[in-house]
């Protein structure tokens, strides 16, 4: 696997083999796409916040959701890493990959460890997707594997029905 450089990104993203939807340059790194805040949800505060800012309580668990949709297409994949403005805030997040042939916007958990209320702005940069190249394309991409998330939009944490997913192009998404 390589990671993909900055240029190489625009390039896919020049092509269309790969699409980041609402993409702002401010948010292109050397090495992947900073992900904006759409909306923030606090159980503990039955809460869900998508202006302004989400206030959240100390030591209190959180969702955010991402204003971008990817779609990869059958040979790269990325990684989630917290942005470490936020880690160096007291946040700690639960982070994973997103699978090849992968479309709709991200879900992510997260945690307040600090002793004070953190503010988080709708729109902020959270967390980096760096995206690695397969050596070769999935053959069973993620939306024919499982797809429990394929064409999600917005904070979702329980899976959505295979019924309501749209086939796949012959790329794999």
């Amino acid at each position: 696997m390589c990671i993909l450089p900055d240029h190489e990104i625009v390039e896919r993203l020049r092509s269309g083999s790969l699409v980041i939807s609402d993409y702002s340059e401010a948010s292109l790194t050397p090495n992947g796409y900073d992900l904006r805040v759409a909306e923030v949800s606090v159980p503990t505060a039955s809460a869900t916040v998508r202006d302004g800012a989400a206030s959240i309580p100390p030591k209190a668990m959180f969702f955010v959701s991402t204003v971008e949709r990817v779609d990869l297409p059958s040979d790269l994949a990325g990684q989630l890493w917290l942005r470490t403005s936020w880690m160096r805030k007291g946040v700690l997040a639960g982070l994973g990959k997103v699978d090849a042939g992968f479309r709709g916007t991200l879900t992510f958990m997260a945690v307040n460890l600090s002793d004070d209320a953190l503010e988080l702005p709708i729109g902020s940069r959270f967390v980096q997707l760096v995206f690695e190249t397969l050596r070769s394309e999935a053959s069973l991409t993620y939306g024919k594997r499982s797809g429990n998330y394929q064409g999600q939009n917005g904070i979702t944490l329980a899976p959505i029905k295979k019924a309501d997913v749209q086939g796949e192009d012959a790329h794999g998404r």
